[in-house]
Formats: structure tokens, C-alpha cells, sequence
């Protein structure tokens, strides 16, 4: 008992002792402007490896959505994959893959983003294409494209009230599932305008 009680004193001084240490500050060192057009950029140089990250951010998410018209800064963060006038429907998915790179996208209550992942000598493309998708996705929009992200942001909804935990961990991450909208929100959206 003796020994016991020993080895849980010095365990707790242990632990006193790491927790009376100050933590080694985590500094992360960025630079920040603003272009002519307006964007905001943050820039971080790091050169341990020959890939780069890119995260644009439009601050568009469901909290500008009015209840009973819920789902569309969703259903609009799935259209600008599909195309924009210079890059071809279904795209931005295999360019950015096929360049050894990855993708993706979501939408919160406060905003959507756009991320992709790919080695350094593929920054210029994605550049290209972030900046094609910001000023020309708009006028390719198509009543098939949007008919058929409308049913993949719905069945997304269905899955996630199917699947309570993903709910419960996009709650914990700050995602709002919310923001996909219900199904028949963005049926009743669609037919009334």
C-alpha cells in the first residue's frame, strides 16, 4: 500500500510539475493585404514541402438565409464545381486531381469555402481557376446543373437526419448542418421563386 501511495504521489508531482511549465507559444507567421478588387488575402510561406494550399473564403453562409427559404448558400457552394466559362462542366474536380492534388468545399452559417491542395508548380492553375469560378460561374449556370445539385444537396440533408452523429459532430466542428436546408424547403423555393 506503501509503494502505492508512492507511486501516485510522485505521479501527481509529475504532473504538477509539466503543468506549471509554459507551453512553447505556437507563432505562425503570415502577411496580410488587400488587393485593388477588394479580396482580402493571408499569405503563408512554408517551405518544408512542395505543396501548396489555397482557401478562399466568401463570408455567404446560412445566417443570411430567412426561415422557409434555407438551403441555397449550400445548393450554390455545389454549382460553383460545376463549371464556369472557361473551365468545363465537372471539371475543377479531375484538372485539380489529375494535377495530383485535392479539393473540396463547405458551408456554414457564417460562410463557404473552397480548398484544394496541390504540388507547388499547380498554384497557378488553381489561382486561375478560383479566380474563372469567382468572376464567371454565373452565366453557365444551367437548369439541368442546377436541377441535379439540387437533388444532391437534398439527399445530403436526408442523410444527415438519418445519421445522427455526423449531425452531432458538424455541430461540434462548428458546421451547421442547417445550412443544407430541408428537402422540401428547397422544393418549395424553387417552384415560388
Amino acid at each position: 500500500m506503501k509503494k502505492l501511495f508512492m507511486m501516485l504521489f510522485g505521479i501527481a508531482c509529475l504532473m504538477q510539475l509539466a503543468v506549471g511549465q509554459q507551453k512553447a507559444e505556437l507563432k505562425i507567421e503570415f502577411e496580410k493585404y488587400t488587393l485593388p478588387n477588394g479580396l482580402d488575402v493571408i499569405l503563408h510561406i512554408d517551405r518544408s514541402d512542395p505543396i501548396v494550399a489555397l482557401a478562399i473564403r466568401y463570408h455567404v453562409g446560412s445566417n443570411r438565409e430567412v426561415t422557409g427559404r434555407t438551403g441555397f448558400a449550400h445548393l450554390f457552394e455545389h454549382m460553383m464545381f460545376q463549371r464556369s466559362e472557361n473551365v468545363p462542366e465537372d471539371q475543377f474536380f479531375k484538372i485539380i486531381q489529375n494535377a495530383g492534388g485535392t479539393l473540396n468545399g463547405g458551408t456554414s452559417n457564417d460562410a463557404t469555402t473552397y480548398y484544394e491542395i496541390v504540388p507547388k508548380n499547380a498554384l497557378e492553375k488553381i489561382l486561375w481557376m478560383e479566380s474563372d469560378r469567382m468572376g464567371y460561374m454565373i452565366n453557365t449556370v444551367t437548369e439541368k446543373a442546377f436541377n441535379i445539385q439540387q437533388n444532391v444537396v437534398q439527399n445530403e440533408k436526408r442523410q444527415i437526419i438519418r445519421q445522427p452523429t455526423v449531425w452531432i459532430y458538424q455541430l461540434g466542428n462548428r458546421h451547421e448542418p442547417l445550412s443544407q436546408g430541408a428537402p422540401i424547403q428547397l422544393d418549395r423555393d424553387r417552384r415560388n421563386g
